[in-house]
């Protein structure tokens, strides 16, 4: 066998605090066996001797989590003797799971229902090819680096009554409409006052406009707004596509490590009960192109649910897939959801009625205005009479896009194709200009004028005049 050449993923411990039970002044006289009964039930259980053991486990779990100076170390125990089945939930872990995967931990837990459940949903996910961490030995080793490779973990000398140190927060950063239009949004300061009024009253908006026009952008921009603060935590953001599900977004049964079938939440379950645990505290959903998928199909009863005067217990619903019998859930008042909707986009069908009820949908327009002007030349240092030249092309192609009984507003040119990279220093700014034709422009104008593209290449050929 080759000798190792690092320490990665090896379970690291202060080795002042590797017992699992208190000195002998403190100790029960039934501590000692509490501990050696959860290991020999948790292995049994682990290893497949039959659902029976769940039980057993649970009981077990719950009598030893009560031992003096257990808690939390509990499950790095259970993950030491079989790190493929059971989760480690020290603090780096913990902060992980809670900051990266936006999953809810109690904070007076761990809990032995809880603990399997939470095991069970992460199971679920592994399989999943863009899920961060795809095994329990993963997540160990993403939480050491997630925390800046920390070398301790907190199995801590402490008594379990004691408040355990929890890691720094990061310094909250706040957030309004200010620092929106400080990041270069163009649009005019009342309008952004009213899609947040809008956003705050309706809780669900959508932003639909022409490519270009910095939804995704301004969307996670106005979820910042709202909270108050710039904090990633709390908005989560996904795309809809059509082979998108209610088991995916909603809950629904997926293979898990052991071979079979798990119930799992999806996203939208997760941020609902995030939300739940915090209910003063707003959370923000962003769902890219929510008309590529199947809206009405994807949401289930959640689309009952989205209505602002249906956020309270008394509105909640069952779901199709229920954890527990009678099972009911509702969307808390203070979560948000924000979509962006391209309406230029020929593939998509027209948006389900239902769903409009249920969203305050805005407008984007192209801002080739005046302050964007501004903000290019001030920001790029780019001559102002090419910008002037720019954006007079520009508009003068929107005019005509707009004239167009086969196209039409939504079909405009946004903003965003020739608003370069924040600070981006370019040396030649005609040349920039024409390769953004040549390779965004262009190609887009020959996809709205598929059947007349000689009125393409005239389109084009003005935009490039005299280059």
């Amino acid at each position: 066998m080759a000798v190792p050449d690092s320490f990665d993923a090896i379970p690291i411990l202060n080795n002042q605090s590797s017992w699992f039970f208190a000195y002998a002044k403190t100790r029960r006289e039934e501590d000692i066996d509490i501990l050696w009964n959860m290991f020999e039930v948790a292995l049994q259980f682990a290893d497949g001797e039959g659902d029976e053991w769940q039980s057993e486990f649970l009981e077990a779990f719950q009598k030893a989590r009560a031992v003096n100076r257990v808690r939390w170390n509990l499950t790095m125990g259970l993950f030491w003797i079989r790190p493929w089945f059971y989760l480690p939930l020290d603090r780096n872990s913990r902060q992980y799971i809670r900051s990266k995967l936006t999953l809810p931990i109690d904070k007076n837990g761990p809990y032995a229902d809880e603990y399997l459940k939470l095991r069970e949903n992460l199971e679920a996910r592994f399989n999943e090819e863009n899920y961060p961490i795809h095994s329990f030995p993963d997540l160990s080793y993403a939480a050491w680096q997630y925390q800046g490779n920390d070398e301790e973990t907190d199995l801590q000398d402490e008594d379990e009554n004691e408040a355990e140190a929890a890691p720094l927060p990061p310094p909250i950063q706040s957030y309004s409409i200010d620092n929106i239009l400080g990041d270069g949004c163009f649009i005019p300061r009342e309008n952004l006052k009213n899609y947040l009024g809008r956003l705050r009253m309706k809780k669900n908006l959508i932003l639909q406009g022409p490519p270009g026009t910095g939804k995704t952008w301004l969307a996670k921009r106005l979820g910042f707004a709202l909270m108050g603060q710039k904090s990633d935590r709390r908005v989560r953001s996904l795309q809809f596509h059509p082979n998108l599900s209610y088991e995916d977004f909603v809950r629904g049964w997926r293979p898990s490590g052991e071979g079979r079938l798990a119930l799992a939440n999806g996203p939208l379950m997760e941020m609902i009960e995030e939300a739940k645990k915090a209910p003063d505290t707003k959370f923000v959903m962003i769902i890219e192109e929510i008309n590529r998928g199947n809206p009405a199909q994807i949401f289930g009863e959640m689309l009952t649910l989205l209505e602002a005067d249906k956020r309270t217990p008394e509105a909640a619903l069952e779901l199709s897939y229920r954890m527990q019998p009678n099972e009911k859930v509702f969307i808390p008042e203070n979560l948000y959801l924000i979509g962006t909707m391209n309406i230029a986009d020929r593939s998509l069908a027209l948006v389900d009625l239902a769903l409009r009820r249920r969203f305050a949908f805005v407008d984007l327009e192209p801002q080739l205005n005046d302050v964007w002007k501004d903000w290019v030349c001030r920001q790029n240092n780019l001559p102002d009479d090419v910008v002037t030249q720019i954006q007079q092309r520009l508009l003068r192609l929107n005019e005509e896009i707009e004239a167009d009984p086969t196209l039409g507003r939504q079909f405009r040119i946004g903003h965003s194709y020739v608003t370069p990279p924040l600070k981006e220093s370019i040396p030649n700014p005609w040349h920039w200009f024409k390769q953004v034709v040549l390779t965004e422009i262009g190609p887009l104008l020959d996809e709205y004028w598929f059947d007349n593209l000689p009125k393409s290449r005239d389109a084009k050929d003005r935009l490039l005049d005299g280059l």
